[in-house]
């Protein structure tokens, strides 16, 4: 289901055109398929995550699925772009009742260094080649039955996910709402993460003029609120002291970095296929397929044995390195690339860093001295993953177009202006893989005892 949560950002990407001609959408609008998901994931991902402390992380995730499912099967039923982009809002909504959650019910489910360190590499699997596996499936879905599907595929999965949650998840009556629900802390949070993922989606579309960065503004003064209210609040949303733990607020700074880098890297490495090299849609989804197979490969065997010989910092500045690599070599990828000779390189070392360092990051992130602030740390967790990928597919994307559009009044051909418009995002990204790795050096420290989930 975690899979699927995240292939949702980007399978629909491939599958816009498709949509656009059937339900005749404008184009001023067609980005809000995405957005409107994107805006509904965000917004509740800190409140979701409280409220599965308080009411039970099993109850928050089985209704994030259903919610997800319920709105999957309308949003494939859609007739009007109306219709679609309401319910992709719902269907991200659900997305974020569930992610939100989903960390902390791995870590107080497994316990055992080994068992973890295989669930955790299950989830960082996800995290680093959703985007790719979205970008594939929406690719062969959207071509070989039609758009539809993109959205039906949910249905099975989502219905697999609730009886499995149902029955292997087990009950957890949380502590209680009357610990405190701090409700005016929660609008707040609410309020400025939709403000805020609305104004880096709408400035990734439209540039920075002046109402676009008004509306950015207006989200920072709501989250400030939010953090003033967290220091009276009898019992806050987000204690202030919940991130002074090092490795727990590092591993959240180097979430941001990191899927700030990956995520834009494997949308983009796809348009670069299509709008440079001259790729088919269904082309570029498979040829991206070695970026999700490397990513499986070293999250799923080769992470548990790493996590289980080294500390995370160790772990993750190896796996950012490798990122980096990767990042580096596409930087000089050329207009007509030898898939073997240049494709395949970069995209294979960003998916097998990848592998590594998403589930080193989560477990970072989830470095919480009581298991009651699991769920908490849990949506802290998914909401800097969120701000990484939202912030950087927007940045990225309109600094590339910036740099494109410049070189072709310069009078620079097309094709090899968007190539360096492509270059400028991907060293871009690789800088920000480079800081991720010194910030892995200075803040994590090793794993202790005090710092360490208890099985309870």
């Amino acid at each position: 289901m975690q899979t699927m949560i995240v292939v949702d950002v980007s399978i629909v990407t491939i599958a816009l055109p498709s949509i656009q001609s059937d339900l005749d959408i404008d184009q001023s609008r067609l980005s809000w398929v995405i957005n409107a998901y994107t805006i509904g994931f965000g917004g509740l991902l800190l409140l979701a995550g409280r409220l599965g402390d308080l009411i039970g992380r099993r109850t928050v995730f089985i209704a994030g699925v259903a919610g997800f499912t319920v709105a999957s099967t309308l949003s494939g039923v859609a007739w009007s772009q109306e219709i679609l982009i309401a319910t992709r809002f719902v269907q991200g909504v659900g997305a974020g009742l569930a992610y939100a959650v989903a960390m902390s019910i791995v870590i107080t489910l497994f316990t055992e260094p080994r068992e973890r360190g295989r669930a955790l590499g299950l989830v960082g699997f996800t995290q680093a080649a959703g985007a790719s596996v979205g970008v594939l499936l929406g690719g062969v879905l959207s071509h070989a039955i039609s758009w539809h599907w993109i959205f039906y595929v949910n249905v099975p999965i989502g219905l697999v996910a609730s009886v499995l949650a149902i029955r292997r998840i087990p009950r957890d009556s949380g502590i209680g709402l009357r610990a405190g629900l701090d409700a005016l802390g929660a609008v707040l949070a609410t309020a400025g993460l939709m403000l805020g993922a609305y104004a880096i989606v709408i400035i990734g579309d439209h540039g920075w003029n002046s109402p676009n960065v008004l509306v950015g503004l207006v989200s920072l003064a709501l989250l400030g609120g939010f953090i003033l209210r967290q220091a009276t609040a009898r019992v806050p949303l987000v204690p202030l002291g919940f991130l002074r733990n090092r490795t727990l607020a590092g591993g959240n700074i180097i979430h941001i970095l990191t899927t700030g880098s990956t995520v834009p890297f494997n949308i983009m490495i796809a348009l670069y296929l299509q709008q440079v090299a001259g790729y088919s849609a269904l082309d570029a989804a498979l040829a991206l397929m070695p970026l999700a197979l490397a990513s499986a490969v070293t999250s799923l065997a080769l992470y548990p044995r790493l996590a289980s010989r080294f500390d995370s910092r160790r772990t993750l500045a190896a796996g950012l390195i490798v990122v980096a690599g990767g990042l580096l070599l596409a930087t000089r990828l050329p207009a007509d690339p030898l898939y073997i000779i240049d494709i395949l390189p970069a995209i294979t070392l960003v998916g097998a860093g990848s592998g590594i360092v998403m589930p080193a990051v989560i477990a970072s992130s989830m470095t919480v001295r009581d298991l009651r602030e699991a769920g908490l740390a849990s949506g802290v967790a998914a909401t800097s993953g969120m701000i990484g990928d939202t912030a950087g597919i927007a940045t990225l994307t309109t600094l590339a177009a910036a740099h494109t559009a410049a070189l072709l009044t310069d009078g620079l051909q097309p094709v090899h202006a968007l190539k360096n418009g492509f270059h400028l995002a991907f060293g871009i990204a690789a800088a920000l893989a480079g800081v991720a790795v010194v910030i892995a050096l200075l803040l994590l420290r090793r794993p202790d005892a005090r710092h360490t989930p208890a099985p309870h």
